[in-house]
């Protein structure tokens, strides 16, 4: 089982895909690395834009680089 590539506290982009729905793309912060036994590993992550907490799919997700590094 491969291991979780995003850390607790690191902030990720995530890039939803057509079957997303309305879930809107931006930056969110990693809140718990969730256990499965896929190789697409869960997170649970929330949105600084608004706050809202979703449930993510590594493959939904990119590391994200801070403004101004």
């Amino acid at each position: 089982m491969p291991p979780h590539g995003f850390t607790v506290g690191q902030s990720v982009e995530f890039v939803p895909g057509r079957f997303d729905g309305a879930a809107p793309r931006g930056t969110y912060t990693v809140l718990r690395q969730l256990p499965n036994d896929s190789s697409d590993r869960e997170y649970r992550v929330r949105s600084i834009h608004d706050g809202h907490e979703r449930v993510v799919r590594e493959s939904q997700i990119r590391g994200s680089v801070a403004p101004g590094i």
